[in-house]
């Protein structure tokens, strides 16, 4: 079983995302002053007391509005109905509001246990205001202040004494085995919606404004050949182009997931071919070591005339993946996402394979007799790591670079390693 989850919901600008952060005790989640900032939900780990739960935040809740607003609505629904314990999140600073009614009848509804949680109270003047949210009917409320911390140790003893039984009864496993899958890209390139494709519902907000996506929002799916998690990040623009503040946070929060993952999956744009900017993003996930994959998303709407150009473009700016396979899909239709799971699970037993050391020397022997080096040479290698396969050269006098990437290119194809990373390192005798 899954830890136990608790689901911070409420309307827009409340403080739900600053309460994850005072609960979580480290900042996970972007925090701006102004409406809409969380759009997705963004799942952290909580330990208090001992018992260790899932904090999921949500966007606002609202009644109504615009198609971005509804989506993202719908999806602090899709949290709530597997939550264990649902915080109803209001603003005293603001007084009670309409749509604090509707969102507490929406949450009462779900049948959930639901507590109600009074913000923005940094002393006892503003407790007394706080009374008015008994109304709700959501219970006694709970008054914190997630800017000042005022009340969050409160807070996590009920959530803990709520959640003892559920926990008692959960399976805790942090590291779950689960293949690392980060999706990455310019905005707008079509990653959440080949994200939804792939994972096989509505989890991240979709939309067609460039950077819908602000925090990475990552999903276990069982496959055949295991578990992968596949992480969505916000699109990556250049720097010049990046909003201060709030862009910059869900940017960083990008890498590091890039920096966590096992595979990079890099989305391009197919309609516009390979920029400069994902040629950055390709210099990045290189610096990473991981194995790479090239999605050219929008495939079928290029003519076929074109299609070319569009492919060389991609073997021009991206040679900083060496290899990596480029799959071709529309996410919108899932033409072409069937692909992506037998590439992925390729290159993550590529990623991991080892070569025995005597099959190795063999192929040290060979690849010198058929191309001796002009100067120096190899006299044994060992594998000395996995993720990537690493090989140690012993080498009398040195090695010219053009010959130890003719090493690397003879290792890959005799030991099938694919589009993964190696390192190959020089000891001299």
């Amino acid at each position: 079983m899954s830890r136990p989850q608790v689901v911070i919901v409420g309307r827009p600008n409340v403080g739900k995302s600053s309460l994850v952060n005072r609960l979580a005790g480290r900042r996970v989640a972007v925090v701006e002053e102004h409406r809409g900032v969380t759009r997705d939900r963004k799942s952290v780990e909580v330990e208090w007391r001992g018992v260790t739960f899932d904090l999921v935040d949500t966007g606002g809740w609202l009644a109504q509005g615009d198609t971005l607003e509804a989506k993202v609505s719908e999806q602090a629904e899709r949290a709530i109905s597997s939550a264990d314990h649902v915080l109803l999140v209001v603003d005293v600073a603001t007084g009670l509001m309409e749509e604090d009614r509707q969102a507490a009848r929406w949450a009462l509804r779900s049948g959930r246990p639901v507590s109600l949680v009074v913000n923005k109270v940094d002393d006892a003047v503003h407790e007394s205001s706080g009374w008015e949210f008994l109304s709700l009917g959501a219970g006694d409320p709970h008054f914190v202040s997630a800017l000042h911390g005022r009340g969050a140790g409160d807070l996590l003893d009920h959530l803990v004494d709520s959640l003892q039984e559920v926990a008692e009864e959960s399976e805790t496993d942090v590291n779950d085995g689960a293949l690392r899958v980060a999706i990455v890209g310019r905005p707008n390139v079509g990653k959440s919606t080949l994200f939804n494709k792939l994972i096989g519902e509505e989890r991240s907000v979709v939309h067609d404004m460039p950077g819908t996506t602000r925090d990475a929002v990552d999903t276990v799916v069982e496959t055949d050949s295991g578990p992968i998690r596949f992480i969505d990040t916000a699109g990556m623009r250049r720097r010049a182009k990046t909003e201060a503040g709030l862009e910059t946070y869900a940017v960083l929060r990008s890498l590091d997931a890039l920096d966590r993952a096992d595979i990079a999956v890099l989305v391009i744009d197919a309609t516009v071919g390979a920029t400069g900017q994902d040629q950055r993003l390709a210099e990045r996930i290189a610096a990473a070591g991981c194995p790479a994959i090239v999605v050219l998303n929008k495939w079928e709407l290029i003519a076929t005339d074109d299609r070319p150009g569009v492919l060389a473009t991609v073997g021009d700016k991206l040679a900083f993946l060496g290899d990596a396979p480029v799959l071709k899909t529309t996410a919108t239709s899932g033409k072409g996402v069937h692909r992506l799971l037998p590439a992925l699970q390729e290159s993550a037993a590529d990623y991991v394979k080892r070569v025995p050391t005597g099959a190795l020397n063999r192929a040290i022997r060979d690849l010198q007799i058929k191309q001796p080096a002009p100067t120096g040479k190899i006299r044994y290698a060992v594998q000395g790591a996995i993720e990537p396969p690493t090989f140690t050269l012993f080498v009398a006098g040195r090695l010219p670079a053009t010959y130890l990437r003719y090493v690397e290119r003879s290792l890959r194809e005799r030991f099938e390693l694919g589009s993964t990373p190696l390192r190959v390192r020089i000891r001299v005798d």
